[in-house]
């Protein structure tokens, strides 16, 4: 298949705002696709290259300069090929190397094809066909059941696979996939509330545990063998050696656990979340020390507990972890679950998560069996621009335009993001001085005030609220936004909708 055909397919996706067009056009380039294609296809209408980082930058990018082809003769295959270069090139003049494969792959390419592949490199594709859209066109393509198609997807991680199995196997290789020890399953995640008492009006009886400020992690367990996933299923065992070690004491052999880690200080009490996430980092500090807390269990000893009620799940994690156990109770009692809440907050955490107890683990989902309530309401939400600040931070990248996702393009480009707000609170001068340092990476253009960025920012921001106002397109601006943290763990397609910040009118 040719790339051009590709390109074709992305600009109608990203030409129409209707989620049914966008799964035809898709369900179509997907049945034209041979097998050894698929995983390849799949990875870049998602922005996510199948071999994962590719070490390039939108500099390296930006720098080349060469001569486009006038006619369109690049196949999945070569770009595939190349991707396979580029991530194969490591250690002394890997950047050389990076930059000749680049600057051959641009020069066979058109000029729309290297535009659609720069971006897919970098991640930055805005035609509206977030996975959910693609899961089902894949069905559509192999004329599979959509639930089958996604609960593949879903417990083998890779949607590239699964549609392998979708569009050449049979039904009963879908139906074959379940959870497999080490190999990480897209986690369950959770909607929101303004309190406990709602929270609990949305599950009924649940299960009432702290929500920390921490990062997501999924731990898998084979006899000795410990691994270590993100919420992006990045494996991490090598930086963690803490957590493999408190895992291989549990009384089990083989596990698969959800839960989250962070960082305590002195007096235990949570550190900054940025202080977390920085044991993930490739120069990271081994004196910080990080500490799990569990609270799902997915699998134990040849037991699958996917399926099972949430009751059933806690009583196994509580016989495996013990003391390693999120605190929480079970409970219908909005006083108790208030009291709880209380009790996270004053031990200086973000808030619960509310569970329904007769739930299932609906893996990669953001239903109604989970709430999370914070006492603060925050989003997350992607970084369009900064400004120059003044004064004292006249020489930093301060002021930050806030975008969140339009995935119908409802208010724009399907897709896309429509700007909410801007704030410069909340951001220390470490935080200044990375961001004037880190977003030219990321530069598109730029005005004597202001760097606009490409997308590639994720930021966690506090808010009391939205109010109306013509000034943006969504038609609504954020009240009192202040910086919480980056969200580097998180993608731009993870950030909050326009939809969801225009449900605060009516609250």
């Amino acid at each position: 298949m040719k790339i051009a055909d590709v390109v074709a397919t992305a600009e109608e996706v990203a030409s129409t705002g209707s989620r049914l067009a966008k799964i035809d056009a898709l369900a179509r380039l997907l049945a034209r696709a041979d097998r050894e294609e698929i995983p390849t296809l799949v990875g870049l209408l998602l922005a996510a290259p199948r071999q994962g980082r590719l070490g390039v930058g939108w500099r390296g990018i930006a720098a080349l300069d060469v001569q486009h082809a006038a006619e369109p003769t690049v196949t999945l295959t070569d770009v595939d090929a190349a991707f396979d270069a580029l991530t194969a090139s490591a250690g002394s003049g890997s950047a050389g190397r990076r930059t000749t494969i680049l600057s051959g792959l641009a020069a066979q390419a058109t000029a729309a094809e290297w535009d659609f592949l720069s971006r897919a490199m970098l991640g930055e594709l805005r035609t509206g066909a977030l996975a959910g859209v693609l899961i089902d066109a894949i069905a559509r393509a192999a004329d599979r059941p959509v639930v089958l198609v996604r609960r593949a997807a879903m417990l083998s991680g890779d949607l590239g696979e699964t549609a392998i199995l979708a569009l050449t196997g049979s039904p009963d290789d879908l139906e074959a996939v379940g959870l497999v020890v080490g190999r990480p399953v897209l986690p369950m995640l959770a909607s929101t509330a303004a309190t406990p008492t709602a929270a609990l009006e949305i599950t009924g009886a649940a299960s009432v545990e702290y929500k920390l400020d921490g990062a997501r992690i999924q731990v898998h367990r084979r006899g000795d063998e410990v691994s270590v996933y993100t919420r992006s299923l990045a494996d991490i065992t090598h930086r963690v050696p803490e957590i493999v070690d408190i895992v291989r004491r549990l009384p089990a052999d083989d596990l698969i656990l959800d839960g989250e880690t962070l960082s305590l200080d002195e007096d235990g009490g949570p550190r900054p979340f940025q202080e977390t996430m920085s044991r993930f980092g490739a120069d990271a500090s081994r004196d910080l020390a990080l500490r799990p807390w569990f609270f799902d269990i997915l699998h134990v000893d040849g037991r699958d507990l996917l399926d099972e009620p949430l009751a059933a799940r806690l009583a196994e994690l509580e016989r495996v972890v013990g003391d390693w156990r999120m605190p929480g109770i079970v409970t219908a009692d909005p006083d108790a679950a208030e009291q709880l809440s209380r009790d996270a907050l004053a031990a200086g955490h973000e808030g619960v998560l509310v569970k329904g107890i007769e739930s299932s683990y609906t893996a990669g989902r953001r239903g109604k069996s989970w709430v999370k309530v914070k006492p603060v309401l925050t989003y997350d939400l992607v970084v369009l621009a900064a400004e120059w600040g003044s004064g004292r931070r006249r020489e930093w990248l301060s002021n930050l335009h806030l975008g969140a996702l339009d995935p119908d393009g409802e208010f724009g480009e399907p897709g896309g993001l429509v700007m909410v707000g801007k704030t410069f609170k909340g951001l220390t001068d470490e935080l200044l001085r990375w961001q004037t340092t880190s977003f030219p990476e990321h530069e598109e253009r730029r005005t004597a005030s202001t760097v606009f960025l490409r997308p590639a920012f994720v930021v966690e921001i506090a808010i009391d609220g939205v109010q109306r106002s013509p000034r943006y397109p969504g038609g609504i601006a954020l009240r009192f936004a202040r910086v919480k943290a980056y969200r580097p763990d998180k993608t731009v397609a993870e950030a909050d909708t326009i939809q969801t910040l225009r449900t605060l009118l009516r609250g």
